[in-house]
């Protein structure tokens, strides 16, 4: 197996549990697909079947690193802060200007345009809300959203005739893409009551001062509290690609919710 940075399988804090470097593959690839964003929108605007089918390729190369860099970042041990900021600004940098661009074309109406675009920024903006107390790992409604966009989108550029499979696909994508966002709002507003409620029930035992008897029995409870935590987190994690990332990316994200 290819050794991708500090972290690995069997270590995912990295060696010596320190926290990875941001100098790794996973965060490459998140970069790489930032990179291709002006690229893809030049051949989608500029005209012409040629342009269209590179674009739609561009476009294609772009999302499997969507794909990828979350899957890596996890198996691997190499998620980072960093990760965690750019993988979901790269997404939606890349699903944005497919969007917009298409709109600004009149080949796709407007308010799908909105609607994707007000509920991705949404979703990015909860992440920096709750991510002091967790990261809230992308569903599998979430995985299914980012693989309708991206078939949606794909078909819409391609120079063929096919006007009621790319409606039908993009019309699922909008419905997914709602039902997950408020589906992601409720976990978020769930994890910022929790992890603090966790904390402060911890607190009074282990601070108990009756004694040593009173005292040990408080520090089991806090790190029962802990272990349960993190038992519950890496459950979650486990039934994580796209979206990833989860904090893909490299936290997502994502490829995600």
């Amino acid at each position: 197996m290819a050794d991708f940075g500090p972290g690995g399988p069997g270590n995912p804090g990295g060696l010596g549990g320190q926290n990875p470097s941001a100098v790794n593959v996973p965060n490459g690839l998140t970069l790489f697909r930032l990179a291709l964003v002006p690229v893809f929108v030049l051949l989608l605007i500029s005209g012409g079947t040629a342009s269209r089918i590179a674009a739609c390729v561009v476009f294609g190369v772009a999302s499997v690193t969507d794909l990828l860099d979350g899957e890596l970042a996890r198996r691997h041990g190499l998620i980072t802060d960093f990760g965690k900021i750019a993988d979901p600004i790269a997404d939606k940098a890349l699903t944005g200007s497919a969007l917009i661009s298409l709109s600004a074309l009149s080949e796709l109406s407007w308010w799908v345009t909105v609607v994707i675009g007000v509920r991705e920024i949404g979703v990015t903006a909860l992440r920096f809300w709750v991510i002091r107390h967790g990261v809230i790992p992308a569903s599998r409604g979430g995985k299914i959203k980012t693989v309708l966009q991206m078939v949606g989108i794909g078909l819409y550029i391609l120079p063929v005739a096919i006007g009621p499979v790319r409606v039908g696909v993009m019309s699922a994508a909008v419905v997914v893409t709602l039902a997950t966002g408020a589906d992601y709002v409720a976990r978020a507003i769930q994890l910022r009551r929790s992890v603090p409620a966790a904390v402060t029930g911890a607190g009074p035992g282990a601070a108990g001062g009756a004694g040593p008897e009173r005292a040990g029995a408080g520090g089991a409870g806090a790190v029962g509290v802990t272990a349960t935590g993190v038992g519950a987190d890496a459950a979650d994690g486990a039934d994580e690609p796209a979206g990833g990332v989860g904090a893909s990316s490299a936290g997502d994200p994502g490829a995600g919710p």
